[in-house]
């Protein structure tokens, strides 16, 4: 049986049983179409459309594929704990009578147990990536904009592969602190995006972003093709003639390297609005 490699984080939950911080995980917000699949052996787990709401903190799920999931007494002899069927790794509690749903199941999942396969194919799945400073603020207003379907915070431009925030912050490795945009093109356009980046930011800053200064909070678009390089040089130009000095740069986009779990989503998580991003509106269309 394949078994792929954790982290010291992902071994804590799924092999000795630990909980993640409630509001923290990566898919708790996630309503991507997809599906949920072992993180340890890439088993599929539970259907996206099985996934709802229970304000509880965790990914919950009312269902899940059947034959995918094993149950038994948890050590506490009161609650009754879930593992993967394949391979056994520990995924969280399952509850019954809370009368959250009609099936009456909740299966409270943590986050790290799991990866995320989109239903979504590339060809209608736009991505884009954007820096623009600490990638919380920037990731705030991206995440809200209607027809985004996630939003994930990384590095991109840098040499180093697989890079730390600590190795970022070191200023050592050419990283820029990125957002990668994967949004749904029928509902939201790459123009859109790029007009929604420029407000959100002040791209005229070329030391960084507001009070955190250095490279990695420099204003940069990295174009995954012709077509984007295109439209980002468009606005550029527009915002030139309104009278503005554009220090946002143009660069191609290299690999995108994720962030930490505690950076994902975390105004949302903090409950709090960014410190030094603020939308101002720039466009008239």
């Amino acid at each position: 049986m394949q078994h792929y490699p954790l982290t010291p984080e992902e071994e804590a939950i799924i092999l000795h049983k630990g909980t993640e911080r409630p509001f923290t995980g990566k898919y708790l917000n996630n309503k991507e179409e997809g599906t949920y699949v072992c993180k340890r052996c890439g088993a599929p787990l539970y259907h996206s459309h099985d996934k709802f709401d229970s304000g509880c903190g965790w990914p919950s799920f009312d269902d899940e594929i059947e034959g995918a999931i094993r149950k038994q007494t948890d050590a506490d002899g009161r609650r009754t704990e879930i593992l993967c069927a394949k391979c056994g790794a520990h995924l969280g509690h399952v509850f019954t009578g809370e009368q959250l749903t009609p099936k009456n199941t909740r299966h409270c999942v943590n986050s790290l147990s799991m990866s995320f396969v989109p239903a979504r194919t590339t060809a209608d799945t736009g991505i884009a990536y954007f820096a623009g400073g600490c990638f919380w603020g920037t990731e705030y207003y991206f995440a809200q904009a209607p027809g985004v379907l996630s939003t994930t915070v990384g590095y991109m431009g840098g040499h180093k592969p697989s890079p730390t925030y600590k190795d970022v912050c070191s200023g050592m490795t050419g990283h820029y602190e990125t957002n990668e945009i994967k949004y749904d093109p029928e509902k939201i356009s790459y123009s859109d995006l790029v007009k929604l980046f420029f407000e959100i930011h002040d791209f005229t800053q070329t030391d960084g972003q507001g009070p955190d200064i250095g490279q990695q909070y420099l204003s940069v678009i990295f174009y995954q093709n012709e077509a984007q390089k295109i439209i980002v040089e468009k606005y550029m130009n527009e915002l030139t003639g309104k009278g503005f000095s554009v220090a946002t740069r143009l660069l191609p986009a290299t690999t995108f390297w994720v962030a930490e779990d505690y950076h994902q989503d975390y105004y949302q998580k903090k409950g709090s609005t960014p410190y030094c991003h603020v939308r101002r509106h720039i466009f008239n269309d």
